[in-house]
């Protein structure tokens, strides 16, 4: 079996944890996009973009300066504006804060043109998160320059809700309460109890 290579960190996964999500994605033939030569087709029926090319990095180059925000957002106090990722550079994500919703809030930046994404797909996605109380980037595989592979029964219940149903290809943002996110906090990611948790995500693909 072809070993899981991209990471999943650790605040994402529910209980199971991050390595319930490794042996799950390694028992389906793992996902392991720079060693093509290794792969088998089950892998590339996996993870085969619209375009018919595999995607491997996410853009590590900052955003433009001055561009439009493509979401803005004002919660039960502060706001925030949210401008998606392109091929060559990362999305940005300006909070005016603290920034606190009431109820999660999922907003479509770009739609893809590809299949829809079942509840329980497999995804790969490039995604930046961010944190409500104080504007603080807490991870990003945009910063890594490498997307992520999870199944959508394995991460918080935001994370699920922004990406099911949406197309592949798309970037969404999701601003989302702490009972989708981390009610108790998170401490190694300095996540608070009662954090409003934004991210911005690229999706990449999905299993059928």
């Amino acid at each position: 079996m072809t070993k899981v290579n991209s990471r999943m960190p650790q605040f994402l996964a529910l209980a199971a944890g991050a390595a319930a999500v490794a042996m799950t994605l390694t028992a389906c033939g793992g996902s392991d996009h720079s060693a093509s030569s290794t792969q088998t087709s089950s892998v590339t029926d996996l993870f085969l973009p619209p375009g018919g090319e595999s995607v491997t990095a996410c853009p590590t180059a900052p955003p433009v300066e001055g561009v439009a925000a493509e979401w803005t957002l004002k919660g039960a106090t502060g706001s925030i504006a949210v401008t998606g990722s392109t091929d060559t550079t990362a999305p940005s994500v300006v909070v005016s804060g603290p920034f606190k919703v009431s109820q999660t809030q999922v907003h479509t930046l770009h739609a893809g043109q590809g299949r829809a994404v079942a509840d329980n797909a497999t995804v790969s996605v490039c995604y930046m998160g961010v944190n409500g109380r104080d504007g603080s980037v807490f991870d990003s595989s945009y910063q890594r320059g490498k997307p992520v592979d999870f199944g959508l029964d394995r991460v918080v219940p935001g994370f699920q809700k922004a990406i099911a149903g949406q197309k592949i290809g798309s970037t969404v943002a999701v601003a989302m309460v702490p009972a989708d996110g981390y009610p108790q906090g998170q401490p190694a990611a300095g996540i608070l109890p009662g954090d409003t948790l934004v991210f911005a995500i690229k999706i990449l693909n999905a299993s059928r």
